[in-house]
């Protein structure tokens, strides 16, 4: 396993299988004081969003759960964070990518608009399909935004490439993320 941090990148491998992203956080238990309702849960969604040519192409996310070309399903919405281990997950199989898509972001956001202080023990990780988790990025300081860019996945030549973002947006829903996610191309 090799932990990524922000900026660092990783080839895949080139025959493209399929991949899987993680995404796990606890309730930051300090997080709102008595008078901000300290004991809500927080929902953090995970998405792919696809790009090509500069422009938004798909997005995969809990009410949209698979991509047009069928390359990117997401497996379920946690809305607590509870449980062990990946709190939601979702696939990717890069042989399946519409040739048209360069690059697939994975993005956290926070449903209720929590501010990502509001969780603790944030991660995201992408396993390959044997398992073996080959890059984790880990957000180990509150992020004052209600989403953050965990990483972008972009076409290679033949190939991709994993690249820790790890950056803070202001947006609540996965379908806001668009004109957002175009500065990280």
């Amino acid at each position: 396993m090799i932990e990524l941090t922000k900026g660092q990148e990783l080839a895949l491998p080139v025959d493209g299988g399929a991949l899987r992203m993680g995404l796990g956080w606890d309730k930051n238990p300090s997080a709102g004081g008595f008078s901000s309702g300290g004991n809500r849960d927080v929902d953090l969604d995970a998405s792919a969003v696809q790009f090509g040519g500069g422009q938004l192409f798909d997005i995969a996310f809990y009410n949209n759960t698979t991509t047009r070309d069928g390359s990117v399903v997401h497996l379920g919405d946690n809305t607590t964070g509870s449980g062990e281990g990946d709190d939601e997950s979702i696939t990717v199989d890069l042989a399946k990518v519409h040739r048209q898509i360069d690059t697939i972001f994975l993005l956290v956001t926070s449903y209720q608009g929590h501010s990502l202080e509001w969780v603790a023990n944030a991660y995201c990780r992408v396993v390959d399909d044997h398992g073996v988790e080959l890059a984790r990025v880990t957000l180990t300081l509150g992020v004052p935004e209600t989403g953050v860019v965990m990483a972008r996945i972009s076409r290679d030549g033949e190939g991709w490439t994993l690249r820790a973002v790890a950056e803070g947006i202001a947006v609540k829903l996965p379908t806001e993320s668009g004109p957002k996610l175009r500065a990280f191309l």
